[in-house]
This record gives C-alpha cells, structure tokens and sequence, in this order.
C-alpha cells in the first residue's frame, strides 16, 4: 500500500514539473521570438556589392538602432534619396571628423593610419578604387562595399554634396548575421580598434538561446507524461507476471 502512495506523490509531483516545465518554455520560446521581432528586422541583399561577408540573395538580420550609434567597421542597412532611395547595405569604414583615402600599400587609409581589413580576401584590396584623401564631415558616414572592384558605394557619389558621405540619421540598422543561409553572426571587424571604440553585437545570440532553451523545455514537458505512462505500465506487468518456483 505504501509503495502505491509513494508512486502517486511521485506521478504528481513529476506531472507538476512537466506543466512547469511547459509553461516555461512557452514562455522563453514566445518571449525569445517577440523579442527578436522588436530588435531585429530581417532584409534580403540582391547584390553582390558586400561579397563575400553577404552575397546576393542572402537573408540577413539587421538589430534596429539609432544612426549615432554607428562605429567604424559596422554593416548597416540605410536609405539615401540621392543613392535610390532604397535599402542599401554597406560598411562604415570612416565617421565624421575622420580623414579617408585609398589606397597606401593597396590598404584603406583612416586618419593616416592602414586597416587591414579582415573581410577582404587577399589581393582584392589592391583592386580597390583610388579615393582621395577626405574629411568626412560631422554627423555623416564614409560607406564602402567589402567587393570594391563593383560596389556602388561612396566613391561613386564623391561630386555629390558631403563627398559622397551618408547622415548618420539615414541608418536605419546593423547587420548582425546573415540567416540564410545560416552562416551564422557576422565576424567583428579587425583593423578599426586602434582608431576607436567598435561595436558590440546585439542580442542575437541571448534571444536564439532564449528559443532554444524554450523548445527543449516543452518537448521535454511535453514528453514527460506518455513516457511516465509507459513506464508505469510496464513496471505494472512486471508486478503481475508469474514468478517461477524452482
């Protein structure tokens, strides 16, 4: 009689867990993809101009923030009328006050100084179009494609007003990983650190932990009980078979 009453406190006690389980994983799974829906804002790329970080039909996921939160070496999504007027995606690779040019040892110039940048496959920098040396004025964004044989980017909006700069206020976002295909977060960019402070990466990966974790606790939850079930039922048989007398 004891071992029934054990068994019942031990099914009640574990069906508890499985609808607390449950419950939180709904929880973390629902609250990790409206969190995501409220910071991020997915785009696709339908050019080649930022190969090979992003190519053409990539499906990146740009964290929404403001334009002077923008650091040097960020990817951002922003729309110039000038350029468009549509979605454009781009790296940041000078902010206001800096001096720019291209190219001293086949390498972008910032403030005198050579990036080397990381996400540039060898000898394609030495390709890169020769920019004269400029100061980008306050408040706005020198912006170049990482494939810069063919990226229309600033260089090609140099006679314009600004020297082909973008406003701050234009960026509408920061790509923070392409997610299909699932390439996964975008590298940080090296070369930029000696000039400034760089960009952290957004939530991405505390929100993906979020979701993750949500629908592990909900199957898990939600397994709980047939398999309980089972087990009961054939601890069950196993009390009731016959025991052979030798």
């Amino acid at each position: 009689m004891s071992g029934t009453v054990r068994t019942d406190e031990g099914s009640r006690l574990g069906n508890a867990l499985s609808g607390l389980a449950v419950a939180l994983g709904c929880v973390l799974f629902l609250g990790g993809f409206a969190w995501g829906a409220v910071v991020y804002k997915p785009y696709t790329v339908p050019t080649d101009s930022m190969s090979p970080t992003i190519v053409a039909g990539d499906r990146v996921l740009a964290e929404r923030i403001d334009g002077s939160e923008v650091e040097r070496g960020d990817v951002v999504v922003f729309r110039q009328e000038s350029w468009g007027d549509m979605p454009l995606v781009k790296r940041v690779v000078a902010i206001g006050g800096d001096k720019v040019g291209c190219c001293t040892d086949g390498k972008l110039t910032v403030n005198g100084k050579q990036v080397d940048e990381s996400y540039i496959p060898e000898g394609q920098a030495a390709e890169s179009k020769a920019i004269p040396t400029i100061t980008v004025p306050e408040g706005r964004l020198f912006l170049l494609g990482d494939e810069r044989s063919g990226s229309l980017d600033s260089t090609a909006h140099l006679t314009e007003a600004f020297s082909g700069t973008v406003a701050r206020s234009a960026v509408d976002s920061r790509v923070d990983a392409v997610a299909w295909p699932m390439d996964g977060m975008l590298a940080r960019p090296t070369g930029f650190e000696e000039l400034g402070p760089i960009s952290s990466p957004g939530p991405l990966r505390l929100i993906m932990l979020a979701v993750v974790a949500g629908a592990v606790l909900v199957l898990g939850g939600g397994a709980y009980g047939p398999v309980a079930k089972r087990l009961a039922e054939r601890r069950s048989r196993q009390r009731a078979e016959p025991v052979g007398v030798g």
